[in-house]
């Protein structure tokens, strides 16, 4: 007896594929962690440095206890619920950074998703003292990203092939020689990361 809730051979096909996709997903996620636990070297290059101050050493501690892994990640530590904080250094300076951590939406200029005013999650981090703020400051500040990083403003060295047929292939003349090709572009010590 077939019942009215029978599925149909397309349905069974669709869920088949659905199910062997679910079960190769999961191997080979399996296979990526062990191969990533057993590797004695890191799967990815690893694009961003600090060199911590004795200020920046206090905020670094200072960031962990106030709980801020709970939702950044920094060196390479935390959750990825916020903002990648490594190589934010290279983007923001110490001052700009600590007027964020004191007044959010007014450094910003646009409503943030959790730190501001109560009743948001990070509404607290406003509230601490300004000692510790600057030392979580300086603590961001001086985590920096090398040259090609996804955070860093410079590109990677050398020429690509690819970034050059999409400029050609894009980019009109006059905007070429409006604003100049950013690997072609001189930098000064204060722009350029140090490596």
């Amino acid at each position: 007896m077939s019942g009215k809730n029978a599925l149909k051979i397309g349905e069974k096909i669709l869920f088949g594929i659905f199910g062997v996709f679910i079960v190769l997903a999961t191997l080979s996620y399996i296979a990526l962690e062990i191969v990533r636990t057993r590797s004695p070297e890191p799967l990815f290059q690893v694009k961003t440095h600090y060199d911590f101050s004795p200020v920046g050493e206090q905020g670094s501690v200072m960031f962990r206890e106030a709980n801020c892994t709970s939702c950044h990640r920094a060196l390479r530590n935390g959750t990825n619920m916020g903002l990648d904080l490594d190589g934010i250094g290279t983007k923001r300076t110490p001052e700009w950074i600590y007027q964020f951590l004191k007044e959010p939406e007014a450094t910003y200029t646009a409503r943030t998703l959790d730190h501001g005013a109560r009743p948001k999650e990070a509404s607290y981090v406003a509230e601490l003292p300004d000692t510790t703020l600057v030392a979580i400051a300086t603590f961001l500040s001086e985590l920096r990203a090398d040259q090609g990083s996804a955070s860093s403003p410079m590109p990677p060295e050398g020429r690509s092939s690819f970034i050059d047929n999409m400029l050609k292939a894009w980019a009109p003349e006059s905007w070429r020689e409006k604003y100049g090709d950013v690997r072609d572009r001189e930098y000064t010590a204060t722009e350029a990361p140090s490596k």
